[in-house]
């Protein structure tokens, strides 16, 4: 593949005319910083100052795309402007060649080129003076520093300003970009926590409305059926009770409806007796104190969910829930019968686990849940100290 070049820029161009058009004119006036009679002068023809005029001016398309080039072949033409008439056109171009190396260049040439410049001018000054014994010398110095030290210096100043402003302009793009993670990653977790409280809170009582409304159907018995509506009606209220209360929480709370307070383990009675008017043989064994408020509200989700998973795939036979407090945990275990390969009597997404285990994870927890001994458990391990700091 062929290699391309940057192009030079538009104005780049311009300068170089504009130059060399400058420079023509001065010489056709016949005005020049040296005459005849000048001992540097070592070229007499009256068109010779015209070469390194053009040359210089024809490295003013490289000052952006090839500035260490343009400097090399500028510094020569200069040098060789110094044995001719001269033409301060020139001298100006030369200048804006050595403060584009300086601005344009690699990082190692800014740092150089102001340094071997002023090297330059040093030495420019005290050697004329030291060997002529005359301080008028130090004009030489003087000079270099004009053409060559001033514009690197000005190149290398506005380098750093420039370079602080793009350092500027990445670091606010970085915050830009860290606040924008920050907000995806707080729209995330808001949205799975509502996602939780909303399957919590509802899939039991649609889980038993599912059950009755299908038995309802299937038998033949209006007895059976109306106590069958029945609960279907207790679940249908309760459950646009607890969407109601959602609603609460998602409003503002500068808004016309405060949120209404968690669940509590104090509430941990009436879910079981709701679950035993599914049709649940449920008992309670709570043994705990005071529990930090996120860990009251994770495990009252955990046996609501337990129990909804119960209403749905759990065999004949007793369902047992335990809370036990430690020093530092609160210990929540739901058994429920377990008999492979039964059919579940209502459908299910498959998202109760997976927001159990979440909860236990948010609180630093561990939570545990499969067949063990004809048993379908779960279990989960809650921090009472990471509770109390979340």
């Amino acid at each position: 593949m062929a290699r391309t070049f940057p192009r030079p820029h538009r104005d780049d161009w311009w300068i170089a005319v504009g130059g060399l058009l400058g420079g023509l004119l001065l010489w056709a006036l016949g005005i020049h910083p040296r005459d005849h009679s000048d001992s540097l002068v070592l070229w007499h023809a009256p068109w010779a100052p015209l070469v390194p005029l053009a040359l210089t001016a024809a490295c003013e398309p490289l000052r952006r795309v090839r500035p260490r080039t343009g400097l090399l072949i500028g510094t020569l033409m200069l040098a060789l402007d110094t044995v001719t008439l001269g033409s301060v056109v020139t001298v100006v171009l030369y200048t804006d060649l050595m403060y584009a190396a300086v601005l344009y260049g690699t990082p190692a040439s800014a740092r150089r080129i102001p340094w071997i410049a002023g090297m330059l001018t040093v030495l420019g000054g005290v050697v004329p003076a030291g060997l002529w014994h005359d301080p008028q010398g130090l004009l030489i110095g003087l000079g270099i520093g004009v053409v060559a030290l001033a514009p690197a210096t000005t190149g290398a100043l506005v380098r750093g300003h420039r370079d602080a402003a793009e350092a500027a302009r990445l670091r606010a793009e970085q915050t830009a970009l860290l606040a924008e993670m920050d907000r995806a990653q707080a729209v995330t977790a808001e949205r799975a926590r509502v996602a939780r409280e909303l399957h919590d809170m509802v899939a039991n009582h649609l889980s038993a409305i599912a059950i009755h409304s299908t038995a309802a159907l299937s038998l033949d018995d209006a007895k059976t059926s109306r106590e069958a509506l029945a609960v279907v009606r207790e679940n249908s209220v309760a459950g646009l009770a607890e969407m109601r209360r959602l609603i609460g929480i998602l409003r503002d709370r500068s808004g016309d409806r405060e949120p209404a307070a968690s669940p509590t383990l104090a509430g941990l009675g009436a879910l079981v007796g709701t679950a035993r008017a599914n049709g649940l043989d449920v008992t309670l064994d709570a043994g705990h104190g005071e529990v930090p408020a996120p860990v009251e509200l994770a495990a009252y989700r955990i046996v609501q969910e337990s129990l909804t998973n119960a209403l749905k795939h759990a065999a004949e036979g007793s369902v047992r829930v335990v809370l036990r407090q430690r020093e530092d945990l609160l210990d929540v275990r739901v058994t429920s019968p377990y008999r492979p390969g039964d059919t579940p009597r209502a459908p299910g997404s498959g998202a109760g686990l997976t927001g159990m285990r979440e909860r236990a994870a948010l609180l630093g927890g561990t939570f545990e849940a499969g067949p063990q001994g004809g048993l379908w458990t779960v279990r989960a391990a809650l921090p009472l100290t990471e509770g109390d700091s979340a």
